[in-house]
């Protein structure tokens, strides 16, 4: 597992890291989408700066 990406959100059934497809900061960027509030008045960069900082959080929250 790197630290900055979390790794394979979804590795093969064998445990093995393939290439492409979405990594574990990815995944929770988008979960973190759900529970946030959009009022129109910020841009769509903002909001997945946002998510990504939340991502970047549980990572870090993760390997202590």
């Amino acid at each position: 597992m790197t630290n900055k990406t979390g790794g394979q959100a979804f590795p093969g059934a064998d445990h093995t890291d393939w290439v492409g497809g979405m990594t574990l900061r990815d995944y929770f960027a988008c979960q973190s989408l759900i529970h946030m509030n959009f009022d129109g008045n910020r841009g769509s960069e903002c909001v997945a700066e946002n998510a990504y900082l939340i991502a970047d959080a549980m990572i870090k929250e993760r390997s202590k």
